[in-house]
């Protein structure tokens, strides 16, 4: 028994670094659908950061992966707690001042934050995100500005396609 439990122990070990790793610091997660496009495409595999990732650290542009409902979903970080947020003639605006996107996303209708969470500022905490392919996009003007909590961490490394692998702009 005590042979078996040695040779049995650097494969526990080894086990619960991987857990650890894939509940704390990253794990991987596949782009489902085609609303990040052109960026992201539905097959992809990505690593996302998780450990360290909130508050502070979370920047307008950013590639998230958000917990809503029962599902992860991929979308950009637009607006930041405090902030106005309107889009008009396909431009973003930020406490109505214009803010290049350096980015490709596709066209934006016209829309205002009072449209998504009857508010004149992004409440302490919650988040306006878009998906990049915004015609079919499933995102705030849908499911309404999103908790710090259900954020899961930052989409950083694109793994999948191998002809494709790198950092996420």
């Amino acid at each position: 028994m005590k042979k078996f439990v040695i040779e049995i122990y650097p494969y526990v070990i080894i086990a619960l670094v991987v857990i650890l790793i894939r509940s704390f610091i990253a794990t991987p997660v596949i782009v489902s659908g085609d609303s990040m496009r052109p960026n992201l495409s539905d097959g992809e595999m990505l690593i996302v950061r998780k450990i360290g990732y909130r508050g502070e650290k979370i920047k307008r542009f950013d590639i998230v992966v958000i917990k809503e409902k029962n599902e992860e979903i991929i979308k950009r970080i637009i607006g930041l707690p405090g902030e106005y947020i309107s889009y008009k003639n396909n431009m973003l605006y930020v406490n109505d001042e214009v803010v290049k996107e350096d980015y490709k996303f596709y066209s934006t209708d016209d829309f205002n934050l009072e449209e998504i969470c009857t508010c004149h500022k992004i409440p302490s905490g919650k988040y306006l995100v878009l998906g990049d392919n915004r015609p079919i996009s499933k995102d705030s003007r849908i499911i309404g500005l999103v908790d710090e909590k259900d954020i899961f961490g930052e989409a950083v490394f694109r793994i999948w396609p191998i002809t494709k692998i790198g950092s996420i702009n």
